[in-house]
């Protein structure tokens, strides 16, 4: 069976000759250390990779600069113009290779939500043949998906910052319903624009770990992350597609929602500690109906013992693919640190040959 085939099986729930195997390939950026990894990964793993859209610009600009703040960090400033007014965010971004931070976001208070949402809503249009030449080049060797951006509570979470988000979601909710509205009109129209143009018919969307527990409980689940994935969702179905969603976190509460809403792949259902759902109970939950991609800690290919990721792989085959359907071996997230590219191969080495040495 070919790469693209398995996928193909994976995310329309049929039967496996083995389980998926994928790496998320976010690397980090110029760092020679991981190109052993790399090489490991393209050959020996089904791969997917994402359509680079030339579609998905607004229509208005934002103005940015970049002003020092140390010899080690630089902040971004942007400045977002719409017609009630400017709203402003800033970044911290380090020199040295470490993570940045968030300081500033666009919104801060539901005065700000309106300047937003005065904003005008953006067009689709272009062309696709850069798509087809991508899927063209994947062959056999696997998959493309098309993009939606964020889903509409992770973009209105990620434009108030969670505890802002949060906050709102108890002493303004109406502000919040608005904006997620807003975004999602905006996904449908990057959706239909794709349908229109043949791209699928795989998609993926993230953002739903905004709003889950513990920070958000099943209600907010239900009102901000279901209501307004579920178009976007019956609209990939009703054209054929299948739909692919990440998110971390606390998911267990809220897993049947997921189910419900028509998910077909769900990265990366996670088991305590980090996260409160073993793969064996998500697939009695999923029912069929979602594939598990997952659920190995990427923290382990830089902590633990080659054998133990290999026998980490081959739990989580003898946990949820009993019914060879709806599983693909993954980290948690893509590998992140710098530097320590060779020291992990081996145990990236030992997850992807588990998977590739399994046997009924």
């Amino acid at each position: 069976m070919t790469s693209k085939e398995r996928l193909r099986r994976c995310y329309f729930h049929e039967e496996l000759d083995r389980p998926g195997v994928y790496f998320r390939t976010g690397y980090p950026g110029d760092d020679p250390t991981y190109e052993q990894v790399r090489a490991y990964i393209d050959r020996h793993t089904d791969l997917k990779s994402t359509w680079n859209t030339p579609l998905a610009r607004l229509p208005y600009p934002v103005e940015s600069y970049v002003e020092p703040v140390s010899q080690d960090w630089q902040r971004k400033v942007e400045i977002l113009h719409t017609p009630a007014g400017p709203l402003r965010a800033t970044h911290l971004h380090s020199l040295k290779g470490l993570p940045g931070m968030q300081k500033e976001h666009f919104l801060k208070s539901a005065e700000d939500a309106e300047k937003y949402l005065s904003l005008p809503l953006p067009e689709f249009r272009g062309q696709a043949d850069s798509f087809f030449r991508q899927v063209k080049e994947m062959g056999d060797r696997g998959i493309v998906e098309a993009p939606l951006g964020p889903n509409p509570a992770g973009l209105v979470a990620n434009l108030f910052g969670s505890e802002t988000f949060a906050l709102l979601s108890v002493t303004d909710r109406p502000v919040l319903h608005a904006l997620c509205r807003r975004q999602m009109e905006i996904n449908l129209r990057r959706l239909k624009c794709y349908l229109e143009l043949g791209v699928g018919p795989y998609f993926q969307m993230a953002g739903e770990e905004f709003c889950v527990p513990p920070l958000h409980g099943p209600r907010d689940f239900r009102d901000f992350n279901y209501q307004y994935d579920k178009p976007v969702v019956d609209l990939i179905h009703e054209s054929g597609g299948r739909i692919h969603i990440h998110c971390h976190g606390s998911i267990r509460k809220v897993f049947p929602h997921f189910v419900e809403m028509g998910v077909d792949v769900l990265h990366p259902i996670e088991p305590p500690p980090m996260g409160d759902l073993p793969a064996g109970e998500a697939k009695e939950l999923a029912a069929g109906k979602i594939t598990i991609e997952g659920n190995i800690q990427i923290a382990h290919m830089y902590e633990h013992a080659p054998q133990q990721v290999r026998q980490e792989a081959e739990q989580l085959i003898a946990d949820a693919f009993g019914d060879r359907r709806g599983l693909i071996v993954c980290p948690t997230a893509s590998l992140y640190q710098r530097g320590k590219g060779d020291e992990c191969f081996q145990q990236c080495k030992a997850m992807i040959d588990a998977v590739l040495d399994w046997k009924t």
